[in-house]
């Protein structure tokens, strides 16, 4: 489908407004030769020379004569930014279910199955597989936390280091540490913290309620600081209305006159407070810079389960508010096949797909298509990912579908994935590829 040469034209593409370089009122496209808009998507003409995108035209501008594939109308986005993953715990499931589902359940099942089984190949083999369902699904930058604790974090950093290196033309990787932020407050703390900036990654952790919360906080920032590292946080994992450690980390962030990137993740509690106290930790999160990535699928799997009985809510924070009070707001796949979400299989479009239903990303669909590309990438620190523009490298994803209702209706198996500019083999990997790993039981 893909023509082999350096220079090509990718005709009649389907492109969302909201990502190219200047959103809705880019000045790429003359007023006069832009065709009519469907759902925020402008028709054009894609050149592509050496890799990287040369020209976006109207459609019809391209010139007759040069190599082209004609789409169709079909929506090209850009790869995919995967802000919050748990690779090291990922494809468990089958050896080490979770019992009941729940979220206490999965900690206490994940720590059995970190015990008994995890070593340097079965934690490198499972976290590899992950990636390789990333790379062949369209994601082009990942951020995984890694459970960072003790030998544990020894192993998964190294593993990670190791994965990084092996992966460097093909996927940007980035890893956060994950202890509970009481540990930060040990004599453990320090050495884990100048780890993380070894590998150039981001310090990270878990926001309990509990009495000493704000002296953990309060000395995560400290070495975060000290070591000029970003911060990365699960807060407010839980329907308790009366959790806030989201409210406690904004007010922590601008105590401290923070300057790198803070991400909070899952703020589920959120939409359980009256609408008073939410708003209040909204603007506060706003003032203190603070980016909030959701992880729907996950959330959906864990929150208000209870055995034999329906679940009231659907356990995602509030995400159509933080993005009106300008709050950057990213969606991820967060756990695949583990004690926190049986299911998942890192594909961005399957993300973004249930998370429009979820949460009712619809109607007007608008720059929702930026929660799963370009608002990560900037929460990443990368700026040229995730978006597509003039003078930047051809990492597309081709649909055949042509509109939000048929792109988020089937699962686009058949998509074609582009990496500067050449199309890449999309096979997946099989499940069977495991079963030594997993059948160790």
């Amino acid at each position: 489908m893909i023509p082999a040469c350096d220079r090509y034209w990718l005709k009649n593409a389907h492109l969302p407004l909201p990502l190219l370089a200047h959103g809705a009122s880019s000045p790429i496209l003359p007023p006069e030769t832009q065709q009519p808009l469907c759902d925020d998507f402008q028709l054009v003409d894609i050149e592509i020379v050496n890799g990287v995108i040369a020209t976006i035209a109207s459609a019809g501008k391209a010139p007759e004569g040069h190599p082209s594939v004609d789409l169709c109308s079909g929506i090209v986005l850009p790869c995919f930014v995967d802000l919050h993953t748990h690779l090291d715990k990922g494809h468990v499931w089958e050896r080490t279910p979770n019992p009941d589902c729940t979220f206490n359940r999965a900690i206490a099942t994940t720590q059995a199955d970190a015990q008994k089984y995890w070593d340097a190949e079965d934690v490198y083999r499972r976290m590899e597989f992950g990636l390789q369902c990333s790379y062949a699904h369209g994601t082009r930058a990942l951020r995984t936390h890694l459970d960072a604790a003790g030998e544990q974090g020894t192993l998964s950093f190294g593993v990670f280091k190791a994965l990084q290196t092996a992966w460097v033309d093909r996927l940007i990787l980035q890893a956060a540490s994950l202890v509970s932020l009481d540990y930060y407050l040990t004599p453990k703390g320090e050495p884990l913290a100048d780890r993380v900036a070894e590998l150039n990654g981001i310090l990270g952790g878990v926001a309990y309620m509990n009495p000493e919360i704000e002296a953990q906080v309060d000395r995560t920032f400290t070495l975060a600081k000290a070591r000029n590292l970003d911060l990365d946080f699960h807060a407010d994992e839980t329907n308790d209305p009366n959790s806030t450690t989201l409210r406690i980390i904004a007010e922590a962030a601008m105590r401290h006159q923070f300057q790198g990137q803070i991400v909070c993740g899952h703020c589920c509690s959120l939409a359980v407070q009256d609408p008073e106290t939410a708003q209040r930790t909204i603007a506060l999160v706003k003032d203190a810079g603070i980016g909030i990535v959701s992880l729907p699928m996950c959330n959906l799997y864990l929150q208000d389960r209870q055995t034999g009985r329906t679940p009231r809510w659907r356990g995602v924070t509030l995400l159509h508010e933080l993005k009106q009070a300008g709050v950057p707001v990213a969606i991820a796949s967060d756990n695949c096949r583990d004690p926190f979400h049986g299911f998942g299989d890192h594909d961005g479009l399957q993300v973004f797909s249930l998370s429009v239903k979820i949460a009712h990303l619809d109607r007007p669909y608008g720059a929702w298509c930026r929660a799963i590309t370009s608002n990560p990438a900037d929460l990443m620190g990368l700026p040229t990912v995730g978006r597509i523009e003039v003078g930047l490298p051809a990492d597309l994803v081709l649909f055949k579908a042509r509109r939000y209702s048929e792109l988020l209706s089937r699962s686009q198996h058949d998509r074609v994935v582009l990496r500067s500019g050449r199309a890449i083999n999309t096979t997946l990997p099989d499940y069977a590829e495991l079963d030594d790993v997993i059948d160790k039981t």
